[in-house]
């Protein structure tokens, strides 16, 4: 009985680190993506507007290119983090 108790401290203790690491992981996924959406495209665009890209300025470019670009960088670097995350905690699929 105290063995199964044991096991099921375990679990819950795996289960709680892995749920803070994919919840840090989501949040930083989310300030990058606010502040590169955000930030560089309406925030900070008269700053960046003196710097050229593409035949545009720096602002410019995140609100319409770069933002999108990071987001897709962000999707699978979450994708390819969590993957590693489940095989180490072992609730991967495969």
């Amino acid at each position: 009985m105290a063995d199964q108790s044991t096991n099921s401290a375990q679990t819950a203790e795996s289960d709680k680190g892995y749920w803070q690491a994919n919840l840090r992981l989501i949040v930083i996924s989310l300030i990058i993506w606010a502040l590169v959406s955000f930030g560089f495209g309406i925030l900070l665009r008269p700053l960046l507007s003196g710097i050229p890209v593409g035949g545009t300025d720096l602002g410019f470019w995140f609100a319409q290119q770069g933002s999108i670009l990071v987001f897709l960088v962000l999707i699978f670097n979450y994708a390819w983090r969590m993957n590693k995350l489940d095989a180490e905690y072992g609730v991967d699929e495969e």
